[in-house]
């Protein structure tokens, strides 16, 4: 995979050589030249550039970027104007930090629905759901162990867990279904709200827009993952 990141703060830096470690190409953007100094060997291609300078932003490859994630940790107004300069031109997937609340709010305005809080989300975790496409949230647990959320392949849709065969087919374990339904709010404004199901069997059935929490060997969830490639 592709990645923009803009900041190379203690974040931004670690996401950015994180994953470059683990194969991906990764563009580490900062207008401070001495952060740039600090991460060029660790990261496939470093700039020191403004990213709120449309014209200087342009010249980025966006079109070919999975991921461009707005990392900007201390500049509010910076971070807003790079997020809008990347949606302008119609980056392909945007993350943008959020350093407080009414930052979110703005991002969001903007048209940002995918926001981090770091002091919630480290960039180990945020790595794993980065590089594991498809993947909604993850846990490590030890030795390659993960507990990872994931929207339902389409060949699972309509089937009973039983039936899908997924302990005997990928050598994991569906934990919980989280059910997503659209529900009104205090102003009558639909909202998606979660349920999860706790406990499931073998009978519980797996429907459109359901989240599994799946338990399993990191290299065998991806192989779940691959069926919503296929």
């Amino acid at each position: 995979m592709k990645f923009i990141i803009v900041g190379m703060g203690n974040f931004g830096a670690y996401l950015a050589a994180r994953l470059t470690d683990k194969g991906h190409e990764v563009i580490g953007v900062d207008s401070d030249m001495s952060k740039i100094e600090g991460v060029k060997e660790k990261v496939t291609h470093t700039i020191c550039m403004n990213a709120t300078d449309k014209q200087a932003v342009k010249n980025l490859p966006i079109k070919d970027t999975d991921v461009v994630l707005i990392a900007i940790g201390e500049d509010m107004g910076a971070s807003i104007m790079a997020t809008a300069v990347f949606k302008e031109l119609q980056a392909k997937r945007i993350i943008s930090r959020a350093i407080t609340n009414t930052h979110e709010t703005v991002i969001k305005a903007i048209g940002i629905d995918e926001i981090i809080h770091p002091e919630e989300e480290t960039a180990e975790r945020l790595a794993k759901k980065l590089e594991m496409k498809g993947v909604i949230d993850s846990f490590d647990i030890s030795d390659g162990f993960n507990i990872v959320e994931l929207n339902a392949p389409k060949e699972f849709i309509g089937k009973t867990i039983g039936e899908t065969d997924v302990r005997n087919r990928f050598n994991v374990n569906i934990l919980t279904i989280i059910k997503i339904r659209n529900r009104p709010n205090l102003f009558g404004d639909m909202q998606e709200r979660q349920k999860v199901l706790g406990v499931v069997s073998g009978s519980t059935v797996i429907e459109e827009n359901d989240i599994l929490v799946l338990f399993g060997d990191f290299k065998d969830i991806q192989k779940v993952l691959d069926l919503n490639e296929e």
